[in-house]
């Protein structure tokens, strides 16, 4: 058995799972910032899982630009984190073998193991959570890049840069992410529009729901966020010719999303002139993993698997 973390920059899931990706045991918590309160929390459950079972290793899942070796040159939202080496300290701790690994390639990897990718060898995953991670496989193998750094979608700029500040609030973490952008922007929009009355939302499903049901804000964030996503979707899809792109992400699950996403995708693909001319032709469909929310977790752990059967 090994247990496997989701690290994410609001909640880490964990699970016990089998060689085969079956998942006996899972749950989640909310992330701790601080780092030796952030070991604590996964000692904690690793002690737990122990005590039942008899475990082989540790698989993470983690945000951001992730070395070989196991250090976080960087760590998504959680800023605290940036420079720790998750492998080596839970090795140090546990006395388990570590593997780490991206959180978008993680997703990656489990579509290909058990997932809907089982089949491709040139795909892309788009993970949207806090920020917006990519994983990109490349004749069946994940691309890493020199630095580990590719796949940082998220970075990507998809509007006219503002003249002074920081350029990243046109980038498509800020824009496309579920709570760095859907969330932020509704957020922002309501203390704007009524300051007094103002009730901050947490739950993205919250403004997919109010959209649904009429509420003209909510309608007028997702539309643009929709907009969003679809520019960015259409320009990776330009850049590297995929089968598909995988969605994953707690939103994967959203039927409701993937509904208005299509939709607004293909308004964005049948205005581009080259774009529409490749439709049903080269231009790769968009689907949700099948794994869904699960697949960071699930990959996780076929690293570690990997490791300790060779």
């Amino acid at each position: 058995m090994y247990v496997g973390f989701d690290i994410g920059g609001t909640t880490i899931k964990y699970g016990i799972l089998d060689e085969y990706g079956t998942i006996l045991e899972q749950g989640s918590i909310g992330t701790e910032y601080e780092p030796e309160a952030f070991y604590k929390s996964l000692l904690k459950i690793i002690e737990a899982a122990q005590a039942k079972y008899q475990i082989k290793g540790i698989g993470i899942s983690a945000p951001g630009i992730v070395q070989k070796d196991g250090y976080m040159l960087t760590a998504g939202a959680i800023r605290p984190l940036y420079g720790e080496n998750f492998k080596q300290k839970l090795a140090l701790f546990t006395s388990l073998p570590v593997t780490v690994e991206n959180d978008a390639n993680a997703v990656a990897i489990a579509e290909k193991w058990i997932g809907n990718a089982t089949d491709m060898e040139n795909y892309l995953c788009l993970v949207l959570g806090t920020g917006v991670g990519g994983g990109i496989v490349i004749n069946g193998k994940v691309y890493r890049g020199s630095h580990g750094m590719a796949g940082e979608f998220g970075w990507m700029m998809i509007d006219k840069l503002p003249e002074t500040g920081n350029l990243e609030d046109v980038s498509i973490n800020k824009r496309t992410a579920i709570v760095g952008g859907l969330v932020r922007l509704y957020n922002d929009a309501q203390l704007e529009q009524s300051p007094e009355e103002f009730v901050p939302v947490s739950d993205a499903r919250e403004i997919f729901t109010l959209a649904e049901n009429g509420d003209t804000l909510a309608i007028a964030i997702t539309k643009q966020f929709y907009v969003d996503l679809s520019v960015g979707l259409v320009n990776l899809i330009s850049c590297f010719d995929p089968e598909a792109i995988l969605i994953g992400g707690a939103v994967s699950a959203n039927q409701f999303f993937h509904q208005e996403l299509q939709k607004t995708l293909e308004e964005v693909e049948k205005r581009h002139a080259s774009i529409n001319y490749l439709r049903g032709k080269t231009i790769a469909p968009v689907l949700p993993t099948k794994l869904k929310n699960n697949a960071g977790l699930i990959g996780a752990v076929y690293q570690v698997h990997q490791v300790v059967s060779k």
